[in-house]
């Protein structure tokens, strides 16, 4: 009888259980689908009525546009390759500054710009506001390019600034010159129509960014120090529109990045007693490396996908997702677990899930049949957002977890802090409103820079760093980007131009509008 009985009382526990289990899933499902039909991540950002400033308006003759085509096509041609830190084309930075005097008289004559050169071949440029008292910003762009070889297999030579079916050829079409020269001319321009600004701003063209900008960025922002500048906020390079680039999302994007991750390069080595190939050890230096490579490759760092501010942006984006991607992005704080192991699944969405390790130099040997003494392994990491550079260093140590095996620091910092994104965040909202009024289909989101920009070395000015301009990305662009058949349609640059005219004019504004919440006609 006492056997039946707990029998009874385990049965009576086990349905109890059962149907608890089912009563939460059930409202858990039922929560996560109101959520996934109400939830807005604008909600509460969107701003009242704009304050009124006198917008200068951009009509250009056809003359003008191939004007305007012929000076970026000129800014291509030039060769300005970064190849190392002391590595850098001068003759070719001469001749490019050459160029922006000659093209743009306006802005190297104009009483309301400040001209210098910074680091021997950077410009630094300062446009004076009629109103002293509003807090100035800052554009920045680089000269520098990364090295090209037609030989890799470009359709056509990568300084040639060829045109090919509405498309401009050429290393620098989208890192970065065409912001260089779409903020000169935009500004050219606005002075040609006798434009003042109310708020002052400065721009910031390094020539060294490609190679960790230690002579241009760096300096720039060392004489803006020693003269206690504090800017509003800082747009650089980074992100762009993406359409049909992000799998499932209905119409394209524009993505403002507000960090980038963080960096490490990691030096590996073992050191042994030479020998002859013909009586080898158990283990040579090369194989005792080699392990410990494997070992960083197989353990991949923590999954920390929603920890960091790529959760904004999947929020951002989830009501332009049909179901049911929809349903998963409007409930990270339910599915973040189950998205982060889908992104995983390739490079380049795994990126926004963890601290990347890629091995990307291995070095040993000088003969066939001599047994090194010496190899070395040289490891990239892109930190994640929610980590910091000692603690991707202790797991590195962990992992390898070999006293043969010598863990240094090359270089490495921090991921860069979380610049704002709310309805207060006067130069996100300056950005998102001169995008929607050039592009009204678009969904702005708030997104992360895997990559690193000059503008890292700018965050002791300024508590707020933006990474965008409006290059649009299909299908195939990102990986042209730094690699073969670099190009922009010509429809694009001259968007692009058009997108910073409007950019200098929007910032006129004393403060933003207040959020339709706390506005009674809403």
């Amino acid at each position: 009888m006492t056997g039946q009985n707990a029998e009874w009382k385990l049965f009576k526990f086990l349905k109890v259980l059962l149907f608890s289990v089912i009563f939460l899933i059930t409202v858990l499902f039922l929560v996560a689908t109101v959520r996934t039909f109400t939830f807005d991540a604008d909600e509460g950002l969107l701003l009242g009525k704009w304050e009124n400033t006198t917008a200068i308006s951009l009509h250009l003759s056809p003359q003008q546009r191939k004007n305007q085509l012929a000076h970026f096509k000129a800014a291509i041609q030039i060769p300005t390759v970064s190849f190392t830190e002391t590595n850098v084309n001068t003759s070719a930075l001469r001749e490019f500054d050459a160029l922006l005097r000659k093209v743009f008289p306006k802005v190297f004559s104009s009483s309301v710009v400040q001209h210098e050169m910074v680091g021997s071949y950077s410009h630094l440029l300062t446009v004076s506001g009629s109103e002293a008292d509003l807090e100035p910003y800052m554009l920045l762009a680089h000269i520098d390019v990364v090295p090209a070889d037609e030989a890799d297999g470009w359709d056509a030579p990568p300084f040639s600034a060829q045109e090919i079916n509405g498309f401009i050829y050429g290393r620098g079409t989208i890192d970065n010159k065409q912001s260089v020269m779409g903020i000169l001319q935009a500004l050219e321009y606005l002075l040609e129509r006798g434009y003042t600004p109310r708020r002052s701003f400065y721009i910031g063209l390094g020539h060294d960014e490609e190679v960790n900008g230690l002579h241009g960025a760096v300096n720039i922002v060392k004489l803006l120090k020693s003269r206690g500048v504090k800017l509003q906020y800082v747009l650089d390079e980074g992100l762009a529109v993406l359409d049909g680039v992000i799998s499932g999302l209905d119409g394209p994007a524009a993505l403002i990045g507000i960090s980038e991750k963080g960096q490490a390069t990691v030096k590996l080595s073992v050191s042994s007693a030479p020998g002859h190939s013909s009586m080898p050890p158990r283990e040579s230096s090369i194989g005792i490396l080699a392990s410990a490579v494997k070992r960083l490759e197989e353990n991949p760092m923590p999954r920390l996908f929603g920890y960091g501010p790529e959760r904004g942006m999947f929020e951002h984006l989830a009501h332009k997702f049909g179901l049911p991607l929809k349903f998963i992005m409007s409930n990270l704080w339910l599915f973040s677990p189950l998205l982060s192991r889908v992104l995983e699944r390739k490079p380049d969405t795994n990126a926004f899930v963890r601290t990347t390790t890629a091995v990307t130099m291995f070095n040993s040997g000088v003969k066939i049949n001599i047994i090194p003494s010496y190899a070395e392994a040289l490891v990239n990491f892109r930190i994640h957002s929610s980590q910091t550079l000692q603690e991707v260093l202790e797991l590195v140590e962990s992992t390898v977890s070999d006293e043969r095996v010598k863990v240094e620091l090359v270089n490495g910092f921090d991921p860069l802090p979380i610049s704002s994104y709310d309805e207060r965040a006067f130069g996100f909202q300056i950005i998102k409103k001169t995008v929607q009024s050039m592009f009204p289909q678009l969904t702005v989101a708030p997104g992360v820079c895997v990559g690193n920009t000059d503008s890292r070395h700018y965050k002791d000015i300024t508590q707020d760093i933006y990474r965008f301009a409006p290059s649009w990305f299909k299908p195939g662009d990102p990986q042209r980007f730094h690699g073969v058949n670099e190009r922009i349609s010509i429809q694009n640059y001259e968007e692009i131009v058009q997108f910073y005219f409007q950019l200098i004019q929007n910032n006129d504004i004393r403060k933003l509008p207040p959020p339709h919440s706390s506005q009674h006609e809403l």
